[in-house]
């Protein structure tokens, strides 16, 4: 109880609502979302993606942030509270953001590489063939920059919940906001000919990322993208991660939880929508619909900087804009995630905030130098359950979004649908005074429909329903 008492929180809702998009506006949904609704059909996509944000992502996104206030603990710590038998939960959903912070991190200082080369004019040769992987492959140069954006990183969460993540919440969100919108606008407004004399245009690009392609769509067709969209939910909303958990144990008793859940579902859909106005009008109007088709780091780091070479002059802005904005994002992602093992360290050890971090950073820091290596001294190539070939990062974003997170939130839909019953949360989320509007759509998600559609996606992404 002792500890209890001194837990911070957030000072208000405000602080609350752009810490969460912070955390949920991430490197997902800037690299897999655009690909998702180009190869998915467009308009398709979005709507299934709409419809399952309202629905099953309210749902997840709801019972964790519900968990984290009611038992003003971490994820570590939190299940065992909501109940002593489904203690191990929460160690799995602690787990992977330890998995996943030292990969992010290797990735966030491609970014910081990519916005330095932008800033200093070398704009054109990060366009060349060979650029991004020379750069992987080095032997100390993404060791440092992986440093660099990692204690970055660690000096916001040091800060702790209100001088740290509240803080810089309030600054960067806006600003992030800011760069997506005028991104997005400028993707609409160009034109290009290619060397055959074809002309695209950006509101081309837009049509084809808002016009659903029903096109000799099937059964399994649909249900591929209806899978795809909620995979990716994952990614938008940072759930089954342990992060709501922990942002959700500093809310205040008195905040109204369900104001401020609407709030994030708006808000991070709707970034994660500009997101796709950004990409894909641009590499349609440059590289047409065959450029489309990259996903995560190829798109980000070889496909982009092609077509902001393309754009003569105009181009070295915009690749300036675009990697700030990509830095903004993952630097407000990565610190939920240090958080979320930040929070379960102090929690279940009783330690202070400095060394949990310092204690997190050397285990991020050591992972991270691993993924490093993991492109050249340690190279080696593996298949994965799902067909991929993957190397260190790609194993450990398989262990942790393919298997770990489908489990947790599975677990998660079993104890509260099941085992405690949806009324502990919808009883934690009204306590405030507000009301519960979708109460029978969520007492109906998180016993029925959530856990099935959670399994067929974990059966999917481990590779035993690879026809789906």
């Amino acid at each position: 109880m002792k500890q209890e008492k001194k837990r911070n929180s957030f000072s208000g809702s405000i602080g609350f609502v752009l810490a969460a998009a912070g955390s949920a506006v991430g490197l997902g949904n800037i690299w897999r979302f655009p690909y998702l609704a180009a190869k998915d059909g467009g308009g398709l996509f979005l709507v299934l993606y709409l419809v399952l944000a309202l629905t099953f992502g309210f749902t997840l996104l709801t019972t964790e942030i519900a968990i984290g206030r009611k038992t003003k603990q971490s994820p570590l710590t939190a299940y065992g509270k909501i109940h002593p038998k489904w203690r191990p939960l929460g160690i799995v959903a602690c787990l992977v953001p330890v998995i996943i912070l030292p990969y992010y991190c290797v990735i966030g200082g491609w970014v910081v590489k990519y916005l330095i080369a932008y800033l200093t004019g070398e704009g054109a040769d990060a366009a060349k063939d060979g650029y991004f992987t020379g750069f992987i492959t080095a032997d100390v140069q993404p060791m440092v920059l992986l440093c660099v954006f990692l204690f970055a990183v660690a000096f916001i969460v040091f800060r702790g919940v209100n001088k740290g993540i509240e803080a810089s919440s309030k600054v960067i969100m806006p600003l992030l906001l800011l760069l997506v919108i005028g991104i997005a606008v400028f993707s609409l407004t160009i034109k290009h000919t290619d060397e055959s004399g074809t002309v695209r245009s950006g509101l081309e690009g837009f049509k084809i990322y808002v016009i659903p392609n029903l096109e000799g769509l099937t059964v399994q067709g649909f249900f591929t993208v209806l899978l795809d969209a909620m995979s990716q939910l994952f990614f938008s909303l940072s759930v089954a991660m342990g992060i709501m958990i922990s942002y959700g144990s500093y809310v205040q008793d008195d905040a109204n939880l369900v104001k401020s859940i609407n709030q994030i579902e708006i808000f991070d859909t709707f970034v994660a929508f500009l997101a796709g106005v950004m990409i894909i009008p641009a590499v349609f109007t440059f590289m047409g619909r065959e450029g489309m088709q990259a996903s995560g780091p190829s798109l980000m780091f070889v496909s982009l900087p092609k077509v902001f070479s393309a754009m003569g002059k105009a181009g070295t802005i915009v690749g300036v804009l675009f990697f700030a904005m990509v830095l903004f994002a993952a630097l407000t992602s990565a610190v939920s995630v240090m958080e979320a093992v930040v929070s379960s360290f102090m929690d279940e050890f009783h330690i202070s905030r400095i060394k949990a971090a310092v204690i997190e950073t050397v285990i991020a820091l050591a992972g991270g130098i691993l993924v490093c290596l993991g492109y050249n001294k340690l190279y080696f190539e593996y298949t994965l359950p799902n067909g991929a070939v993957a190397q260190i990062l790609d194993i450990m974003d398989y262990i942790s979004n393919n298997a770990l997170m489908p489990i947790v939130a599975i677990g998660t839909c079993i104890l509260v649908g099941w085992v405690v019953k949806p009324k502990v949360i919808i009883e934690e989320a009204e306590k405030s005074g507000c009301k519960f509007g979708r109460r029978n759509l969520y007492i109906v998600m998180i016993r029925f429909i959530a856990p099935v559609l959670l399994i067929v996606l974990f059966l999917k992404s481990i590779g035993v329903l690879n026809m789906i």
